[in-house]
C-alpha cells in the first residue's frame, strides 16, 4: 500500500526512491566462500587482533630484522641503471617501464632465470620464466591451466599448505591427499592413487609438494625419494609441482637438489618467491614452466606462455615497481642471493634451535609425555601432537587465559589428520619472545592437558 506522500509524489512525477537491496543469500553465491578453510584462517586473523599483546607462534612470516634496513630506493636505482647499460633504455625510457603495466609474462624474466642457474641449478630459459604475484598467484594459474575438467584430479602431500588446497576449492578441483612421511611422501600410496583414478575413467594430472620443510609439515624430502618420485611422474604420467620455498634453511652440508634441477623430463613446474628471502611486501613471485604445448597443426609454445595468456585475465601483470625492487637486490649480489639466504638461514635455524631446546626444557619440568614434536632441520615450523582436539575454541582459550597463540593443523589436513595437532612458527619472534611464548605454552599445556 502507497503513503499519501508516496501518491503526491508519483503525481508530480518524481520517481519513488528505489527500495535497498535486501541481503545477499550466502547459499547463492559460492561454495568456497561456506568452506570451513576460508573459516578457520579467518578466525586465526580475528583472534590475533582480539588479543595484541599475546605471545603468537602463528605466522610464518619472515623476521622484520631481515628487512628493516630495506633501501627500496637504491635498488630501484640500481635496476634503471641496469635497464640502460643492459637493455638501451634512455633514463627516461627506463622509468616509463616503472610507470606502465608491462608485459604478463614480466619484466625481470632473465635475471630471474639467471638466478636459478647460479643458485639452484635450473637451467630455463626466460620465456619459461613467468613472472606473478606471489607463488600464490603461480598456485592459481597453474591448476587453472592443468586441470581441464572434473576427470582431472590434484594429488596433494598431506598436510598441505593453505594456499593451494584453498585455491583448489575456490577453482573446484578435486584433491586426493597422499599422506607425508618424514622423509617424503608415501611414493606407494600416490602410485596407488593414480590407479585408482584411472580404474574410475579419471587421472591425476598433477601432484603437488613441497619437498623443503615444507609448510606445515616440516618435512624434508631425501635424495632417495626425490630421484623415486621424478620416476613416479614419468610411470604415472603426471606432472609434479614444485613449492620451492623454505630449502635456503636447510644448512650449507644439508642442502639438496631442488625437484626442477633433477628434472630431465620436463615434468617438474617449479613455483618460487622472494618473501622470505628478499621481502614479502613486493609480493613477487615466479613459475618455471619449460613444458611444451601442442597448439593447432604443428604449432608448439610453452606452458609458459599459456599461464601468460591467463595472467592477463587474472592480474593483468606484476607490479614492475616491485619486480624493478627485487631486481634491484639480485643485480646488487651479483646476480646471486646465496649470500643473503646463508644469512637468513642462519637466523632462522638459530630460532628453530631455541624454540626446540625450549620445548625441551618443558619435557624437563615434566610435561605429559602424551604431547609430542617433531625435530625438523629447517624451515619455520614445528608440529606438536596433544593427546586432547585442537580447534577454535581451544585456541581462543588459549589466547584468553594464557596468553599464547598458535596454529590448529586441522585445516592443512584434507581428512582428520591434524584434529590433534598444533603448528608452532618461530619465523617472526626474537629469542626473548621465543623463551617467553615456549613458557606461557608451558602453562597452557600444564593447565589443558596436565602433568
Amino acid at each position: 500500500m502507497t503513503t499519501p506522500a508516496q501518491n503526491r509524489a508519483t503525481a508530480r512525477g518524481v520517481p519513488e526512491p528505489p527500495r535497498p537491496l535486501a541481503a545477499l543469500d550466502r547459499s547463492h553465491l559460492h561454495s568456497s566462500l561456506s568452506d570451513p578453510l576460508l573459516g578457520s584462517v579467518e578466525f586465526l586473523n580475528e583472534v590475533m587482533r582480539r588479543y595484541p599483546d599475546a605471545i603468537s607462534f602463528a605466522p610464518g612470516a619472515p623476521h622484520p630484522d631481515t628487512y628493516a634496513d630495506l633501501d627500496v630506493e637504491r635498488f630501484m636505482h640500481r635496476f634503471l641503471e641496469h635497464a640502460g647499460a643492459e637493455w638501451g633504455h634512455t633514463p627516461s625510457g627506463a622509468r616509463r617501464l616503472l610507470y606502465e603495466y608491462g608485459p604478463s609474462r614480466g619484466l625481470v624474466n632473465g635475471l630471474v632465470a639467471d638466478l636459478l642457474r647460479r643458485d639452484r641449478q635450473v637451467h630455463a630459459s626466460p620465456e619459461a620464466v613467468v613472472i606473478t604475484v606471489g607463488a600464490q598467484e603461480a598456485m592459481l594459474l597453474v591448476l587453472r591451466a592443468l586441470i581441464r575438467c572434473d576427470d582431472d584430479l590434484l594429488a596433494v602431500a598431506d598436510p598441505c599448505y593453505v594456499g593451494m588446497t584453498g585455491t583448489a576449492r575456490l577453482l573446484g578441483v578435486g584433491v586426493v591427499p597422499v599422506a607425508e612421511k618424514e622423509h617424503g611422501p608415501d611414493l606407494e600410496a600416490l602410485r596407488a592413487a593414480c590407479r585408482a583414478a584411472r580404474r574410475s575413467g579419471r587421472r591425476i594430472r598433477a601432484f603437488y609438494v613441497a619437498p623443503d620443510f615444507s609448510n606445515p609439515g616440516g618435512n624434508h624430502m631425501d635424495l632417495a625419494h626425490r630421484r623415486e618420485l621424478l620416476e613416479l611422474a614419468e610411470a604415472e604420467d603426471f606432472l609434479v609441482v614444485e613449492d620451492s620455498v623454505y630449502g635456503f634453511t636447510a644448512a650449507e652440508n644439508e642442502e639438496l637438489p631442488c625437484l626442477k634441477a633433477m628434472d630431465r623430463g620436463c615434468r617438474v613446474v617449479h613455483l618460487g618467491t622472494f618473501a622470505k628471502v628478499c621481502f614479502p611486501g613486493a609480493r613477487v613471485g615466479y613459475v618455471v614452466a619449460d613444458q611444451k604445448v601442442r597448439c593447432e597443426g604443428a604449432r608448439t609454445t610453452l606452458l609458459a606462455d599459456e599461464l601468460a595468456r591467463l595472467k592477463t585475465m587474472v592480474t593483468v601483470n606484476t607490479s614492475p615497481l616491485s619486480q624493478a625492487v627485487v631486481a634491484g637486490m639480485l643485480l646488487e649480489h651479483g646476480g646471486s642471493l646465496a649470500a643473503v639466504c646463508r644469512a637468513r638461514s642462519g637466523l632462522y635455524r638459530r630460532n628453530l634451535a631455541h624454540l626446540l631446546d625450549e620445548l625441551d626444557g618443558l619435557r624437563d619440568q615434566g610435561l605429559s609425555r602424551d604431547v609430542k614434536w617433531n625435530r625438523p632441520a629447517g624451515g619455520f615450523f614445528v608440529r606438536m601432537r596433544l593427546p586432547i582436539r585442537v580447534d577454535d575454541e581451544l585456541l581462543a582459550l588459549s589466547a584468553a587465559q594464557y596468553g599464547v597463540l598458535w596454529t590448529p593443523m586441522a585445516a592443512f589436513h584434507l581428512g582428520s589428520g591434524g584434529d590433534c595437532v598444533l603448528r608452532l612458527s618461530c619465523s617472526y619472534l626474537d629469542a626473548e619472545d621465543i623463551t617467553a611464548g615456549v613458557a606461557r605454552l608451558g602453562a597452557f599445556l600444564r593447565g589443558e592437558v596436565g602433568a
